[in-house]
């Protein structure tokens, strides 16, 4: 049995590349850990992408609007496909290719901006120790869809893409998305203490049973 969304490990090294994470792709039947307006709240503060306080107000406004929370949503789910879209076609593999479409990519980029275009109509100019920042929390039941299209915003035009990983699947490893910080560039695994040994311990029994004499 899938864990609980908070249960859910933070290996993106953005809540972006988390969101992308939410949905297990790899499998037949694929779990999205965001089933409902209540998962996808609870996730919205386990990444940081809103605050306890600001988690009640959104609760009351879904509460009161049922409707605006399914909408939230389908908006959040319609990010994190588009961002998982584009970055597959950041993703450089072993030959050189893409691990993306870059049409689909492209297309995913426009209905991206139409949804940061939305969250920035709603947003406010806050001034901050001598900075102006965007603040998006005026309408509360869209605060949660806002700050993840903030989210989406900010890797698309900020991260260093080229450092996107995909956890590899082919040997063995989960599929999720991370931002490799490492000196190198040399991270392959989303966790070693779990997919990598996994794979390496896996290896290891492989190379074992190969070593063994015939008949043994």
């Amino acid at each position: 049995m899938p864990p609980d969304v908070c249960q859910l490990p933070l290996v993106g090294g953005h809540p972006a590349l988390d969101l992308v994470n939410t949905l297990e792709r790899g499998a037949t039947s694929p779990h999205d850990f965001l089933s409902d307006p209540s998962a996808l709240l609870r996730w919205s503060v386990l990444a940081g992408t809103i605050n306890d306080v600001e988690a009640e107000q959104v609760g009351r406004a879904w509460r009161d609007e049922p409707a605006a929370a399914h909408a939230g949503l389908a908006a959040v789910r319609d990010i994190r496909e588009g961002l998982n879209l584009v970055l597959l076609a950041a993703i450089i593999d072993a030959d050189g290719g893409t691990a993306g479409d870059s049409v689909e990519a492209g297309a995913a980029l426009v209905a991206l901006h139409q949804r940061w275009s939305g969250a920035a109509a709603r947003a406010r100019f806050v001034l901050e120790s001598s900075r102006v920042r965007l603040a998006y929390d005026t309408v509360p039941a869209m605060l949660v869809p806002d700050r993840i299209a903030e989210a989406a915003y900010d890797v698309m035009l900020t991260a260093d893409l080229t450092r996107v990983r995909r956890c590899p699947v082919l040997e063995g490893g989960c599929g999720w998305l991370f931002l490799d910080r490492s000196r190198n560039g040399s991270r392959r695994w989303c966790r070693m203490a779990d997919c990598g040994n996994v794979v390496k311990a896996r290896r290891l029994t492989e190379r074992r049973r190969a070593a063994r004499p015939s008949g043994s």
